[in-house]
């Protein structure tokens, strides 16, 4: 499987201004994807923020397998990470964000009201690697469409503040990567989920990753959306001859590169079933995807 990357320039002056920026806010919310929530962690970030609190928002909870999400949640709450799961359409976002904002920092703000200090809006930096959600979840907590949405990586490029409310100021930042991921794992994971631009990398691969995962995990669906027998699916059958049998089921006769694509696509859409592509078992002693 080919090393997947992606760190252009526009990516290493972002990480530069969020640590510039650093000092300048209370709170960092750093969104991760629900279908990756660890692997979509940005390292630089952690780096970034020091001894910042932090809450930590998995985003697209739709999108993700329902089950492993409440495995997650517990496993960064045994962590002492603050975490809020959310989907960024669904009603109240903005009580929910604030409100948990509120609770991460509720000492200093009590340390602040007993100094006599006025009281103020909490200024919070919003991070992610990109397709995370993030415009989208701002867009609802500031109640207007004021940050570009798309379903595809690098559409924020530059930083913004943005008024939710009197209680919360938030400041819009780029989606970043890091320049070298752990394991060829992690990068074929975040390319499945949209967060590696659709031209720098190989979709066969990924196609044939997000196979055995279905395989394992999704079976019925896979049957069902590609019209596949008992037989095509045997464990017995190599994946790559599998990915051949669906492009020929989809009239695409040998053009498996098409194919793949239309794997990819699909899953992302949810039209293969809900999906988490990690798990907290997962982890190695390293705290490392395998």
């Amino acid at each position: 499987m080919a090393v997947i990357q992606w760190f252009p320039g526009h990516m290493a002056k972002a990480l530069r201004q969020i640590r510039e920026q650093m000092p300048l806010v209370d709170l960092v919310f750093e969104l991760v994807d629900a279908r990756v929530p660890y692997s979509s962690q940005n390292p630089e970030v952690d780096l970034a923020a020091g001894d910042k609190p932090r809450l930590l928002i998995m985003t697209k909870t739709d999108l993700a397998d329902p089950e492993v999400t409440k495995e997650w949640l517990a496993f960064f709450k045994n962590q002492g990470q603050p975490v809020l799961a959310l989907d960024s359409r669904e009603q109240q976002v903005a009580k929910k964000v604030t409100n948990a904002a509120k609770k991460v920092l509720a000492d200093k703000m009590a340390n602040e009201a007993a100094k006599g200090m006025q009281k103020r809006a909490i200024k919070a930096m919003c991070v992610g690697v990109p397709n995370v959600g993030k415009s989208t979840l701002l867009n609802h907590l500031v109640h207007k469409n004021v940050a570009a949405t798309a379903n595809r990586p690098g559409v924020t490029t530059g930083q913004q503040w943005l008024r939710s409310s009197a209680e919360l100021e938030l400041l819009d930042t780029p989606g970043v990567l890091w320049p070298k991921f752990a394991t060829t794992k992690q990068g074929t994971m975040l390319a499945l989920s949209g967060a590696i631009k659709d031209s720098l990398y190989p979709k066969d691969d990924v196609a044939i990753f997000a196979l055995d995962y279905l395989r394992q995990q999704r079976l019925v669906e896979l049957k069902t959306r590609y019209r596949l027998t008992d037989v095509e699916v045997d464990e017995a059958v190599p994946t790559p001859e599998l990915l051949l049998t669906i492009t020929q089921k989809l009239g695409m006769r040998d053009d498996y590169e098409r194919a793949s694509e239309r794997i990819i696509f699909d899953m992302r859409k949810g039209k293969l079933g809900s999906f988490t592509l990690e798990r907290p078992a997962d982890l190695n002693a390293e705290g490392l995807n395998e």
